[in-house]
């Protein structure tokens, strides 16, 4: 089981400034909450815009003093190298194409960088920035979250142990539908940018968030790529990049995968998944529990299929409750397939509960993890 990595002891706060992210920008904001979540890091500059009165405004806002606000990300490289207490780490969160020059910028004065994915939009960027990383013995840190959730944590341990035994095969999936209109086309900014080659580079889909999906899966697994081949495509006429992604993965060690990642699958809000198979047999009650589980994800479960779990679980009081439509936790429920409509506080309440009692913070199927 994955417990917490921190003591609860108080540390001395990491100090860092930020790049992009100013008024009217969208993940910058994202990173700043972030930040906040355990009072750990301090934001205490900014080069927020290179707009001169949006760089101050935006600093305003957000409690940067007027003195620690740039809007030239070279000149707050240069006074902050040179500050007494300057900052520790600069954030970079801004378009894909600015990420190399910035983060060159502040490697040269002995600073070290917290960037959003991508790393570059090339290759030979990104080989550039990890020999200057080297060279000048500072750290470069990616923000590819999601390995951080507990759920990820727990999902690697069980493979590593062995639980699902020699691994088969990885799939890993990030499925949005927020570009399925041309909203690109109609000047909305975050759309613009994503889908523009000059900013994002030579793929959106994959810059943008498949790069997630790539990077979960092989968190998870232990595997990295060995072989790929990519269909990528555009399903909206007129888009500049790609908004779909097709990948087929050699895994080191023999399995074999895919990546699939898409901005236009209507119903798709933010839907991130790995699978993991191996071929170690298991128990047919914990296939049954993932079937369950899967079914009530999907928010409502057919009468028909209320009775026929009813009749596997005989439990009292199941019949009447599919009948009224409404859902009860028939087996023990994962925290990945315990989402209750929002209306409801007292369905919420029941299933944290379940999540507290569970054993596992994974659905497991005879030979398969699903996160």
């Amino acid at each position: 089981m994955v417990y917490a990595t921190a003591d609860g002891t108080l540390r001395k706060r990491l100090t860092v400034g930020m790049v992009g992210g100013g008024r009217n920008a969208f993940i910058g904001a994202v990173h700043r909450l972030a930040m906040r979540l355990d009072d750990q890091i301090l934001l205490v500059a900014g080069a927020l815009s290179s707009d001169a009165e949006n760089a101050a405004a935006s600093a305003a806002e957000i409690g940067i003093a007027p003195e620690r606000s740039y809007d030239d990300y070279h000149a707050m490289a240069k006074a902050e190298a040179a500050r007494t207490g300057g900052i520790e780490a600069v954030v970079i969160v801004t378009p894909n194409h600015l990420h190399a020059p910035i983060a060159t910028a502040f490697l040269e004065a002995g600073i070290d960088v917290i960037c959003d994915k991508p790393l570059s939009t090339t290759l030979a960027e990104a080989e550039a920035l990890v020999a200057l990383t080297k060279a000048k013995k500072r750290r470069f840190l990616v923000t590819l979250n999601n390995t951080g959730y507990a759920m990820a944590r727990q999902a690697r341990e069980m493979v590593a142990a062995g639980e699902l035994g020699r691994i088969l095969s990885v799939h890993g999936a990030y499925i949005q539908d927020w570009l399925t209109q041309p909203i690109d086309a109609q000047a909305q900014k975050q759309a613009e940018w994503r889908t523009d080659p000059a900013r994002a580079g030579q793929s959106a889909v994959l810059a943008d968030f498949g790069v997630h999906a790539f990077n979960l899966a092989s968190f998870i697994s232990g595997f990295e790529a060995d072989a790929v081949s990519a269909d990528l495509f555009t399903a909206v006429p007129g888009r500049r990049l790609d908004d779909n992604a097709h990948v087929l993965v050699r895994w080191t060690g023999g399995a074999r995968g895919t990546i699939l990642a898409s901005q236009t699958s209507p119903g798709h809000c933010n839907d991130l998944s790995v699978r993991i198979y191996g071929d170690r047999p298991g128990s047919n009650g914990r296939a049954r529990r993932q079937r369950n589980c899967a079914s009530r994800r999907m928010g409502r479960r057919s009468a028909r299929w209320c009775a026929a779990a009813t009749a596997r679980r005989r439990k009292p009081g199941a019949s009447r409750a599919c009948r009224r439509r409404i859902p009860r936790v028939i087996s023990r429920p994962s925290p990945i397939s315990t989402a209750m409509p929002p209306t409801s506080s007292a369905r919420i309440e029941r299933a944290l509960r379940s999540m507290l009692r569970a054993r596992r913070r994974c659905r497991t199927s005879s030979t398969a993890l699903v996160v």
